[in-house]
């Protein structure tokens, strides 16, 4: 098949267990871009948290953040495409919510933000060093994060909960599950995400394909949690990582190297040469 487009996830796929994108996996990447094909970073990460190796990508033109909730055109800077939390829905998510003691992000208008009590107590909320050093670098701080959610209603693009404990998180997965017109996803072993009732990384990335006319069996995608797992079906060529979850591999057609050995480098340049 002729790959036209190729869509990357950021955390556990193209950045390395540190987060840093390496010289060998940036390579591989503006190499197929110089070769005129579309590269679309596609993260649950909100457009705030971007690393700015990401940002500093020649050529890229489509960031796909929150899971879909956005799709930016970095060369004309604007937003082209929101999928987000219905109003009535945000509502009853926060009254949820509110009966737990959980750590919650909200992600609105391209910024992750967090409760100031979660913020200036971080190291009490049970993350690890790594965990809560990138909430301390990426989150904004924010007094009676709820109220914010609410004010900021029409412009909620996802809500992260987080749990220092596994037995917590499958609880709220089953209560999750009870809520209507939404998404839960997840993206790492301590979190679940909340998004609208149709966003998903692959509705965006059919949006962008879209305008550019490319078809899905053209597009090569990869990623690693279940957060990228309707990306992946819907691609053309899914590559799941080393590192990938079980769920993940499944999905794929191919599995490469882990993101701690350039597996999206090794994947490039094996499929186009």
């Amino acid at each position: 098949m002729e790959i036209k487009l190729i869509a990357l996830d950021l955390d556990g796929t193209t950045l390395n267990s540190i987060g840093l994108l390496t010289q060998v996996t940036k390579d591989a990447i503006e190499s197929v871009i110089q070769r005129n094909l579309y590269v679309v970073i596609a993260t649950g990460r909100a457009f705030s948290a971007l690393p700015e190796d990401i940002l500093k990508i020649k050529g890229i033109h489509y960031i796909v953040t929150s899971n879909g909730a956005r799709v930016f055109d970095i060369k004309e800077a604007r937003t082209i495409y929101s999928n987000l939390i219905g109003e009535g829905e945000l509502e009853i998510i926060v009254k949820l919510l509110r009966q737990y003691d959980f750590m919650i992000e909200a992600f609105i208008s391209g910024v992750a933000y967090v409760d100031r009590k979660v913020y200036d107590n971080i190291e009490t909320i049970g993350l690890n060093k790594k965990h809560s050093d990138y909430v301390l670098k990426t989150r904004k701080p924010v007094r009676n994060l709820f109220d914010f959610i609410l004010s900021n209603k029409g412009n909620v693009e996802n809500i992260n909960i987080n749990f220092g404990k596994q037995e917590d998180k499958k609880m709220m997965t089953v209560v999750l599950e009870q809520l209507k017109n939404v998404t839960i996803t997840s993206s790492f072993d301590h979190n679940l995400e909340i998004g609208g009732e149709t966003t998903s990384k692959a509705d965006a990335i059919s949006k962008i394909s879209h305008i550019l006319g490319i078809e899905d069996k053209n597009i090569m995608a990869f990623g690693d949690s279940p957060n990228d797992g309707a990306m992946l079906k819907a691609a053309g060529l899914s590559i799941a990582m080393g590192n990938s979850k079980d769920q993940i591999k499944e999905i794929a057609k191919f599995i490469t190297h882990s993101n701690d050995e350039d597996g999206v480098a090794f994947a490039i340049k094996k499929f186009l040469p």
